[in-house]
């Protein structure tokens, strides 16, 4: 199998799917999951992803689903995963930036927070 069959999501119309799509290097509240683990293909952002305890790098939203979204869906501080991430382009992360990413919000608090 080639290169670009290997990374090409056949039949999907979504950024980051073909081999030839250019992914960028920022990495922004919109930057998908899918994005994210094409940025870096040596795996570090799929480790960043267990460390945090994110299942994002199997789950089949991963294609379309934005950083943010997926830090709320997991209730996580989304500032906090984007800094872990964004630590990725220097290396990978210090152990306080992924303890931060990795902690659980209080749904009730989040909750409260977005009525106010």
């Amino acid at each position: 199998m080639s290169e670009a069959a290997r990374r090409t999501i056949p039949g999907l119309r979504a950024s980051g799917v073909a081999a030839s799509d250019e992914v960028g290097r920022d990495i922004r509240g919109s930057t998908t999951i899918l994005e994210l683990l094409r940025m870096f293909p040596d795996g570090r952002a799929a480790k960043l992803m267990s460390d945090i305890q994110f299942p994002c790098a199997h789950c089949g939203g991963a294609v379309r689903e934005p950083l943010t979204l997926a830090a709320k869906r997991h209730r996580r501080d989304a500032r906090a995963v984007i800094d872990a991430f964004r630590a990725l382009e220097a290396g990978y992360p210090a152990e306080p930036l992924i303890e931060a990413a990795r902690i659980r919000s209080d749904p009730g608090a989040l909750a409260a927070g977005s009525r106010q």
